[in-house]
């Protein structure tokens, strides 16, 4: 019994990591910006944390994180690669600040099948918000370093439209170090 085909796009650090086994895509009607953070203050099990790479205390603000925000006369370049059922239910877990969509309609590429992306939670965005009007939140420049490399990986063509397609300024950067926690004991 062969069932849908399942792919996700990916805009931000994902698309680093889909790279290897994804294609170069389009999603249309979408903007690249800051648009979800998570609570740093929080321990989550299971989750991650930031802390200061210059004496490792844990700053009490809201990490941000790329999200999309409707556009539409705009387009995101990312890429889409083939998952699993295993694959899409751990991106599930760890995109914790995201909802995974169907934007199959609205991506140009060459793949055949349902193609998934994350789009910021209403509660990711309230983070975000919540920092932003805290003057509380900060862009780890690892993740944005990352986010770079990634779309310069797939060639200057991409990189560039990936500046152009993405509205990266106006929030604090930090050079902050990402310790992921462990999960909770079981008793």
């Amino acid at each position: 019994m062969g069932g849908l085909i399942e792919h996700v796009f990916g805009y931000g650090s994902l698309a680093g990591e889909l790279l290897g086994g994804g294609s170069p895509a389009w999603l249309h009607g979408y903007r690249r910006t800051w648009g979800v953070a998570a609570d740093n203050v929080q321990a989550i099990p299971g989750y991650k944390q930031y802390r200061l790479r210059s004496d490792g205390s844990t700053p009490p603000v809201f990490v941000a994180f790329l999200d999309l925000a409707v556009d539409p006369g705009c387009a995101v370049n990312g890429v889409v690669a083939h998952v699993d059922e295993s694959r899409l239910a751990e991106l599930d877990r760890r995109e914790r600040n995201y909802d995974r969509v169907d934007v199959t309609a609205s991506v140009d590429c060459p793949v055949k099948g349902r193609i998934w992306t994350y789009v910021g939670s209403p509660e990711g965005r309230a983070r975000l918000a919540e920092g932003v009007r805290g003057d509380r939140i900060a862009v780890s420049r690892e993740y944005a370093e990352r986010v770079h490399a990634a779309f310069r990986a797939i060639g200057d063509e991409d990189y560039e439209r990936f500046l152009a397609s993405s509205d990266l300024d106006g929030l604090p950067v930090m050079d902050l170090e990402r310790v992921d926690l462990p999960p909770e004991a079981r008793r």
